[in-house]
């Protein structure tokens, strides 16, 4: 899988040792691969990765190699520190369409750095070949969400209720 780059992110691969140091561990640093072929240790805060952390033990029993496919760390690259997480819901449907899910901590919130990842990973996707459209949800009235995905050209294209996240808007953008 590869690291994808924007002007002030790197987005890494989640991978297995992650998953298992951040089970074992709030706070750690672990060195990671980095673009040019180089390792850079990368800081993980007790606020990353924030509501996917639960999920953490599943996704690390059910993968069945070193990286769970799809998903990536969004890094600082001015202070090598974890600042939030995204990537693919399930797979590409028969329609060629998948969903990406995206969080960042408290303290990276406001300063684009969502829009900078949705943008470079909804890119990546939309490059492959199976892929005709990328879709992702949002909590109704969740203002920041709706902005990082307005901006990277998704279009609201539904409405529906979710028992336990109640009111989602549906947004998608195609090739």
């Amino acid at each position: 899988m590869p690291i994808l780059e924007t002007p002030r992110l790197v987005l890494l691969p989640l991978s297995r040792t992650l998953l298992q140091r951040r089970s074992e561990e709030e706070t750690f640093t672990l060195p990671c691969p980095w673009p040019g072929e180089r390792v850079q240790d990368v800081h993980f805060p007790a606020e990353w990765p924030g509501d996917p952390l639960p999920l953490f033990p599943l996704w690390q029993a059910a993968l069945p190699g070193e990286v769970k496919e799809g998903s990536f760390v969004a890094v600082t690259r001015d202070t090598h520190t974890a600042a939030g997480l995204l990537g693919t819901k399930g797979t590409v449907s028969v329609g060629g369409e998948i969903e990406i899910g995206y969080g960042f901590g408290p303290g990276h919130r406001g300063q684009g750095y969502a829009t900078e990842a949705v943008q470079a990973l909804t890119l990546h996707l939309l490059g492959q070949p199976r892929i005709r459209a990328v879709t992702a949800q949002t909590a109704l009235g969740n203002r920041a969400s709706e902005r990082v995905l307005q901006k990277v050209g998704f279009a609201r294209i539904d409405r529906r209720w979710d028992d336990e996240e109640g009111a989602l808007t549906l947004w998608a953008v195609e090739h």
